[in-house]
């Protein structure tokens, strides 16, 4: 958290002789943002910011490929979400060779474009959420087909399955939470929260997380060229993770990071289901479904619980991207649970996978630091988890006359400059990052 000291300008002849000059390369800006800091808020500077604040130079913005639901009887093999994902259970749409993407997606050259949730869970697991969970507004059946065609009030939005957690005798799950930030969300309630990804969205750039999440998805994919991309290839490029949550006002359930991506750590994102579905949401159903298929899912099949304020700083860090994801700061209705005969033959349940946490925090929100709550939380504050701790390979510096050939950096990076050190057919790699499955692992400043 401070400056280390500057390496003093490497010699030419220690600098490699294969310089690529690029003039217009863009990567993400990791943000990790605090509601109030002594001064300004960071949601006030962003307002005021020329970087970020102009809206027409999204480059995501209106990439959405229209593609209307269709009823569900016109459809050929095109599976639906979402689905059950109880471990042994297949669903009857056979769908020949297709397989979900079983990968994590960043070494599929996907990223986060979007998170957004929904009121229940669109997906069902037995034991986990189910018909027989609970909340502060009880629960929906089972379907019996499914018996889940219900009339809805005006306005009412349809819910799904709850978890097992809720226990109204407990404070942690009655003890209302002042959001700053969320909209409408409960304490207590479920809520399964979706992270769309997609190998065409605008990773590594300011532009990356979309409302709505389709031009996210489609921000560097054209109509003509969608059309040409077989079912196999839009389901390894385009994947969504699903995780589902219990709202409990408790800080030691706080994770400070949840806008990047599905938590894995310890029994969170251990047991998950891999199939290809489609997009949810309530305007579809087991008579209108979405056109948007085949993609991957992969679904924690376990419920967790995770603190109020949690949400409320990815509530935050959404406010603080350039595009205005405002419409998805609020629950959605859960599509009802899909027909065995519209899901998917190709489930793959996985035990044990993990992926990496980015950690992102803040200074301080009104109210507790979110710092206090990360050193307070029972999900991040055991260090002898970090299976990277100490993993560092020992190389000592070595005089540079007794090298032969290993080139040295900080270097001369002025247009036309090259180094004298011939390093033959080495070269550097001038992909984004990503897309050579590299994920950024620390971050540190010299004076």
């Amino acid at each position: 958290l401070h400056a280390h000291g500057s390496r003093e300008l490497v010699k030419d002849e220690f600098v490699a002789d294969n310089h690529v000059h690029v003039g217009d390369r863009q990567r993400k800006m990791a943000e990790a943002v605090s509601d109030e800091l002594s001064g300004p808020s960071f949601l006030n500077l962003k307002a005021g910011s020329s970087m970020i604040s102009d809206g027409s130079a999204n480059t995501c913005a209106g990439k959405k490929l229209d593609s209307p639901n269709t009823p569900c009887v016109d459809l050929e093999v095109q599976p639906q979400a979402g689905a059950n994902v109880t471990v042994g259970y297949l669903g009857k749409l056979d769908v020949g060779e297709l397989t979900p993407n079983t990968n994590a997606y960043y070494k599929s050259k996907m990223c986060p474009v979007n998170v957004h949730w929904h009121l229940g869970t669109e997906h069902y697991s037995v034991g986990e959420f189910d018909e027989n969970g609970g909340g502060p507004h009880g629960n929906i059946a089972r379907p019996d087909w499914a018996d889940r065609e219900r009339a809805l009030a005006e306005g009412e939005m349809q819910d799904g399955f709850r978890c097992h957690h809720y226990d109204e005798t407990d404070a942690k799950f009655t003890t209302p939470y002042e959001w700053k930030h969320c909209v409408g969300m409960e304490v207590g309630e479920t809520y399964e929260v979706h992270w769309p990804h997609s190998a065409a969205g605008a990773c590594g750039t300011v532009d990356q997380f979309q409302t709505p999440f389709y031009d996210g998805v489609f921000c560097g994919l054209d109509m003509d060229t969608f059309l040409t991309l077989e079912a196999q290839d839009i389901a390894n490029a385009v994947g969504v993770h699903g995780q589902i949550f219990t709202i409990v006002n408790d800080d030691s359930y706080f994770y400070p990071d949840m806008i990047r991506g599905m938590i894995v750590d310890g029994e969170m994102g251990k047991d998950v289901t891999h199939y290809t579905g489609s997009t949810t949401g309530d305007s579809r159903s087991n008579e209108m479904c979405s056109t948007y298929s085949p993609i991957t899912w992969q679904v924690d099949r376990k419920c967790h619980m995770i603190s109020a304020s949690s949400f409320d700083k990815m509530c935050y860090d959404m406010k603080m991207q350039r595009d205005d994801m405002s419409d998805d700061l609020h629950a959605h209705g859960s599509r009802e649970l899909v027909k065995d005969e519209f899901v998917a033959d190709n489930h793959v349940h996985v035990g044990d996978r993990q992926r990496k946490m980015a950690e992102a925090v803040s200074d301080e929100l009104s109210g507790p630091s979110f710092l206090n709550l990360k050193a307070g939380s029972s999900m991040i504050s055991d260090g002898s988890a970090n299976t990277c701790a100490g993993k560092k390979l020992d190389s000592p510096n070595t005089p540079c006359v007794d090298l032969e050939v290993q080139p040295q950096a900080g270097a001369n990076v002025t247009v036309g400059y090259l180094g004298k050190l011939d390093v033959g057919e080495l070269t550097p790699n001038t992909n984004a990052y990503y897309k050579s499955k590299m994920c950024p692992v620390n971050v540190h400043w010299h004076l």
